[in-house]
């Protein structure tokens, strides 16, 4: 398992079956790596992940660790997470793949927001540092893909505009940006109203 990997992952024998969003999983994904708001770094380190809710329930599918560099996932490159324990640090998925780091977190916005269907997780230095603490933002002492980032989520959902606003950053994970929405395109819109406004005048695009 990848050291990025902080929870104990308990794989089920079964295969996950075709589910309909991963046409809009892997649209979504080109457009964020044409935005390297995903993707791999310099040190050939994958990162930025994407989710989409399993109907009502809590069971979600992810895109996999260390898939960041794929151009287009197949059903391999996904896994299938159908229960969790924030406390234990352990999820049960389903699926060939080791579902990303940030899976407790992907959790932690489904099990505040009933009507979040997918979340987004990537990577921008500049938007980062123009959200940081403007937007609602997580404690600097809480690390990435830890109970405690799950925790934390859970705690600005009550205290802060998360669930209007549909972003967070996370402070203690430099460039780290969570957004959400119904689904994969209100996420990116999400995403997209923030990273215009204070990114694509710098030049990016």
């Amino acid at each position: 398992m990848s050291e990025y990997i902080k929870f104990t992952c308990e794989h089920v024998a079964a295969e996950i079956h075709p589910f309909s969003g991963l046409a809009e999983l892997n649209a979504y994904r080109r457009k964020l790596l044409h935005l390297r708001l995903i993707g791999v770094d310099s040190n050939g380190i994958g990162f930025g992940n994407l989710s989409i809710r399993d109907g009502t329930t809590h069971n979600f599918y992810i895109t996999g660790s260390a898939r960041g560099g794929i151009p287009e996932l197949t059903l391999a490159d996904c896994a299938r997470v159908v229960a969790y324990d924030f406390k234990r640090n352990w999820l049960r998925c389903e699926g060939s793949a080791i579902p990303s780091s940030e899976s407790l977190t992907h959790a932690a916005v489904y099990e505040s927001d009933a009507k979040a269907g997918s979340v987004i997780h990537c990577h921008d230095s500049k938007l980062w540092a123009a959200l940081l603490n403007q937007a609602p933002t997580s404690s600097k002492t809480v690390d990435y893909g830890t109970p405690e980032m799950a925790y934390e989520v859970m705690r600005l959902f009550k205290v802060a505009d998360v669930q209007s606003r549909k972003i967070l950053v996370m402070a203690g994970h430099e460039g780290g940006i969570v957004v959400f929405g119904r689904d994969l395109e209100e996420a990116f819109a999400v995403l997209m109203r923030d990273w215009k406004e204070k990114v694509a005048g710098w030049g990016r695009v």
